[in-house]
């Protein structure tokens, strides 16, 4: 247990330290991770909702911090390259999380062309019906998303990376609160500082 531990706190480490350096992209992680909770409380009672609030709202402002607001060039703070930050990323890297969202964005236009999804649903027949199955299939993806890539950690690593991984992942929205529920006071307070200037 306290080698998983461990190993947990190293992957956490990472991903701040070489992931989380824009007050922009914590701000978003923040706003991500309170979201998240809302859809996990959900995630019994209304399954469908907590899908789109999780994809919609906790993965947008997730990714977007990731994808905009983080230097994408040599990191001067631990001194490496992005290359070398995407080479060691333990869970999905921004080329995965192209991947990822491709498949999120393609899945409603796949509905929508096929209201059946090949046998899956009956043909839903308004837009609460589509939704509903949107949900169920975005829903389906996170659990495949998640699982996916821990079993294949088991095969790249070991079981254990691939496990403190999925701990680290589901734990996350605890996480981010903790460490950056100050970051969107500190972003005004720079936005302040910079109009004041």
């Amino acid at each position: 247990m306290k080698n998983f531990l461990r190993a947990l706190e190293i992957q956490r480490w990472d991903d701040h330290r070489f992931y989380h350096h824009s007050r922009m992209n914590q701000t978003l992680h923040f706003i991500s991770a309170v979201s998240f909770l809302v859809a996990y409380s959900l995630l019994f009672v209304d399954p469908v909702k907590a899908a789109l609030i999780g994809w919609l709202i906790s993965m947008v402002t997730r990714q977007s911090g990731h994808f905009f607001f983080e230097p994408l060039g040599y990191d001067e703070e631990n001194q490496v390259t992005n290359d070398y930050k995407e080479a060691v990323k333990v869970g999905y890297n921004l080329k995965r999380k192209v991947v990822l969202l491709s498949i999120w964005a393609f899945i409603p236009v796949a509905l929508w062309l096929n209201p059946t999804m090949f046998g899956l649903f009956e043909a839903h027949t308004g837009v609460g019906g589509f939704i509903d199955h949107l949900g169920l299939l975005w829903l389906a993806l996170g659990v495949s998303g998640l699982l996916f890539r821990t079993v294949h950690l088991f095969f790249l690593k070991d079981v254990q990376t691939g496990l403190v991984w999925l701990t680290k992942i589901l734990t996350d929205p605890y996480h981010d609160i903790k460490l950056y529920h100050k970051a969107p006071l500190y972003l005004l307070r720079d936005l302040r500082a910079r109009q004041a200037a």
